[in-house]
């Protein structure tokens, strides 16, 4: 039988080449560029589209506006695989249509924002016979695998209960839940997918079996204008009298990415501190230095993400402006924010194992905590941006042993993005079975979607929700 012939790289295309698109799943691509081209875009917004179309090369006629275009059947399939990094309202339509072109897709999370449209995506993908791989990074990164194999290799023993915690940082949560693109759910999708499908999929990936019951309870306690300082302006930038002690404070975010730098004094390099402290208290020295140490430049100018999102001018100027006009410059306490702050959600899983998952937006650092308590052993996982450490507990010697440890990152996800690309890109590469394990599926992430629907029909409804009628 003859052999199939490896391909050596595929092409792809991408819909949203905005903070995902473009700086999570576009930069991967720009250092692995013998393994994946880029050959078109579709991007509504001009300066993202000239942005990404000048680092891939990709010519006019291949620049979209609008997806429509890029999927038109009278152009038909330009590539192996089409990449959605669309706002979370937009994902249906163009999956399903890439599906019936023929692509294999990397489609954004959440997959959808409807029950009917998740399990619409999986049947069309089944139906098409190709990957429809949702982004569900957090299985991809280190940590997470380390704690996979730990099971795997009998460590814990039965699980039997899990504590699992996504910490949005009082500056972060702001960001994308009060501020930003998510804040209201009948605009995006509940915050329980928006944010936390990635930890519910954890949970799905980890216990190995089904929820049967669902429970949680979640509103918004803070974020709303009965607790806005006396005096602030609907605006940080129109001369607020508290901006100073104000932790929120949007041009201290966004221009200077001061909350962010701060975490560099949790780390365990000196080096780091020092730069860390040259960023946020000396930045006139740390500007001169720049123009020696280059890597140093995107931080004095903070050209990184959250700022990346809020406009395509990277300037001060540039970024005053997008804080003045655009949403977000705004009072958090002065938005039209209707997501909750806050939200626990219980499991009962089919196997008899129970599970906690906890999302808050007021922890002083991005990240999530993982406690999996079994026959056997213990396992206490610590994941953020800030560092990660994960540590088993033997039940009968209780001996602490490191599993993993890593230093910050200063990556929300770690090296999931990273990770995913590669399993992504490796599986297409020698055709549809691939030759890397892949991690998930359209049907398994369809189980962690349901999992989220169901936590907020029963925080709306004050009820426990039998996952049967989910399915």
């Amino acid at each position: 039988m003859k052999e199939k012939k490896k391909k050596s790289q595929i092409r792809a295309v991408l819909i949203g080449a905005g903070a995902r698109g473009r700086y999570a799943y576009g930069k991967w691509g720009l250092k692995n560029k013998h393994k994946i081209n880029f050959v078109a875009v579709a991007e509504p917004i001009e300066e993202r589209r000239i942005g990404f179309a000048n680092e891939w090369n990709v010519p006019n006629n291949y620049c979209f506006s609008n997806w429509e275009a890029l999927l038109n059947p009278e152009i038909g399939k330009l590539a192996d695989a089409c990449l959605i990094c669309t706002q979370d309202k937009m994902h249906t339509e163009p999956a399903l249509k890439a599906l019936e072109l023929g692509y294999h897709v990397l489609l954004e999370k959440p997959m959808a924002t409807t029950e009917e449209e998740c399990k619409k995506l999986v049947k069309a993908s089944e139906k098409a016979n190709k990957q429809l791989r949702i982004c569900h990074v957090a299985r991809y990164t280190t940590m997470f695998s380390k704690i996979k194999k730990a099971i795997k290799d009998g460590l814990v023993g039965r699980i039997i209960n899990i504590e699992h915690s996504e910490n949005v940082a009082y500056w972060h949560f702001p960001h994308g839940y009060v501020r930003g693109t998510w804040r209201r759910a009948d605009d995006s999708s509940p915050v329980i997918l928006a944010k936390t499908c990635h930890d519910l999929d954890l949970l799905y990936w980890l216990v190995e079996s089904k929820a049967k019951y669902i429970h949680s309870f979640g509103e918004l306690t803070f974020y709303k204008s009965k607790n806005t300082p006396e005096g602030a302006p609907d605006r940080c930038t129109d001369g607020c009298p508290v901006a100073e002690d104000c932790p929120w404070y949007a041009p201290r975010l966004y221009i200077k990415g001061e909350p962010i730098l701060r975490v560099t004094k949790r780390s365990n390099k000196r080096w780091l501190r020092v730069i860390g402290n040259l960023l946020i208290n000396h930045r006139k020295i740390s500007k001169i230095l720049s123009y020696i140490i280059k890597p140093l430049r995107g931080l004095v100018k903070w050209n990184r993400w959250p700022a990346t999102v809020i406009t395509e001018d990277l300037s001060y100027e540039g970024k005053m402006k997008a804080l003045q006009e655009g949403p977000w410059g705004r009072c958090v306490f002065k938005c039209d924010n209707d997501v909750p702050d806050h939200q626990i959600v219980s499991i009962q899983f089919e196997n008899g194992t129970t599970a906690t998952m906890t999302m808050h937006g007021h922890s002083y650092l991005d990240g999530r905590w993982i406690r999996i308590s079994g026959s056997k052993g213990s396992l206490l996982g610590r994941f953020t941006y800030g560092g990660e450490k994960l540590l088993y507990y033997d039940h009968r010697y209780v001996d602490e042993r490191v599993l993993w440890e890593s230093d910050i990152t200063f990556e929300a996800h770690s090296d999931g993005d990273a990770g995913l690309m590669e399993s992504f890109v490796n599986s297409l590469l020698i055709g549809d079975k691939g030759e890397n394990e892949v991690l998930t599926s359209a049907r398994a992430s369809l189980e962690s979607h349901l999992m989220g629907f169901a936590a907020e029909k029963s925080r709306l409804g004050k009820n426990v929700v039998d996952m049967d009628d989910m399915r």
